[in-house]
């Protein structure tokens, strides 16, 4: 048994944020990660051409500004530099390759008790915890929806967490199931290869500009957010046009609102909509059916596909070994307050980047959660 006051679980940039902000105030902490690297979703799940969607300055960490001559739109291995530099300038240390089971809080003891396996020794690894922060990650699976059929498909399927350049697919009719920043710039990226592509757009979004999403971030700090979304309409339209004749429809609520109510980014555009206008990019609804490599489609339309790409998501698995904990997060692994109450739970439970607010979210749940720790009454009593 390790007596610490503090475990991090994750060592992605939530992880290393709240590591970072608490090293600020001297407060000692273990960080443990179960891949084999820091910031494992950036390394080695995303495509070869992503860069940040939002300007660097919503995308700081706490504490270490990217250098002056850092692009405003970072590309990954940009990001992954800093990220790298991130941890050399706090001197983090991530135990990896160390795989949380099981987490429950003794009532009597009032200690997380933790259980980890260390993959590298092939050991069990057993923590007692004073406070206990779950950075694991809102992305932490691949979330693949049931389709009926898909069992059957006879070409290849992925998530886009295995797709990394459209070269692959040149020539090949392929099928993006997923409209979210992802989805839509995978599908940039096979047509801009030469693949006959197509999209599936099951639900209304917001398409806009980096530039608009960038103003907006700025205005929220002077002016309410519906009336920001309404310029931010207007501009996109006068951008983009009416896109309900190409399959694309908008939701009630605007692009900030419905971010700040659910979480839900608008899609920042990096050419898709040209190439759908142009009939480069098809766009199909919800599939009906997989039959082989025929996909059938809403209103009984058919077409032959040679893959697959799941733009579909992610999900949470803090339920998996977070076991008593009935406050903090719901039934998907998610905080059950709404943003920004959402990061600390009880018994000195918290969590870090879980609230769908990117790495702008991240920056604000570390410096809370080391803020109210330096605070708390029981870490007064510990020193």
């Amino acid at each position: 048994m390790e007596e610490v006051v503090l475990l991090i679980v994750g060592a992605g940039p939530a992880g290393l944020a709240t590591a970072a902000c608490l090293s600020q105030f001297s407060i000692p902490y273990v960080i443990v990660e179960r891949e084999n690297c820091s910031a494992s979703l950036w390394r080695n799940r995303t495509y070869d051409r992503l860069k940040l969607h939002l300007a660097r300055e919503f995308c700081e960490l706490p504490h270490m500004p990217y250098p002056a001559d850092t692009p405003t739109y970072i590309p990954k291995n940009t990001f992954i530099k800093y990220v790298d530099d991130y941890i050399e300038c706090f001197t983090i240390h991530p135990r990896y390759l160390t795989v949380v089971e099981s987490s429950t809080y003794d009532f009597n003891g009032k200690y997380w008790s933790i259980m980890a396996r260390d993959m590298a020794k092939c050991t069990i690894v057993n923590y007692r915890a004073k406070f206990l922060v779950v950075a694991s990650g809102e992305n932490s699976v691949e979330n693949i929806p049931v389709v009926p059929g898909l069992e059957n498909f006879s070409g290849v399927a992925i998530h886009s967490s295995c797709y990394k350049s459209g070269i692959d697919y040149s020539g090949r009719n392929v099928l993006v199931i997923g409209s979210g920043n992802s989805g839509m710039e995978i599908t940039y990226d096979l047509a801009s290869h030469g693949a006959n592509t197509s999209i599936v757009i099951r639900s209304p979004i917001h398409v806009m500009t980096k530039e608009l999403i960038r103003l907006g971030m700025t205005l929220v700090h002077y002016l309410p957010l519906k009336m920001i979304d309404g310029l931010l309409l207007m501009m996109a339209n006068f951008v983009f046009g009416d896109l309900s004749r190409h399959g694309i429809t908008r939701p009630e609520n605007g692009p900030l609102v419905l971010k700040s109510e659910t979480g839900r980014s608008a899609v920042i555009d990096v050419g898709t909509i040209g190439l759908i206008k142009n009939d480069k990019i098809k766009v199909h609804g919800r599939i009906t059916k997989i039959k082989g490599k025929i996909i059938e489609f809403e209103g009984g339309k058919e077409a032959s596909f040679d893959a697959i790409v799941f733009a579909t998501g992610y999900k949470s698995t803090a339920n998996s070994w977070l076991k008593n904990d009935k406050d903090m997060l719901n039934s998907d692994g998610l905080p059950k307050k709404e943003f920004p109450n959402h990061w600390k739970g009880a018994n000195g439970l918290y969590c870090a980047g879980l609230g769908r607010r990117g790495l702008a979210g991240i920056a604000m749940d570390a410096k809370n959660i080391a803020n109210d720790i330096k605070r708390s009454r029981l870490y007064v009593q510990l020193n």
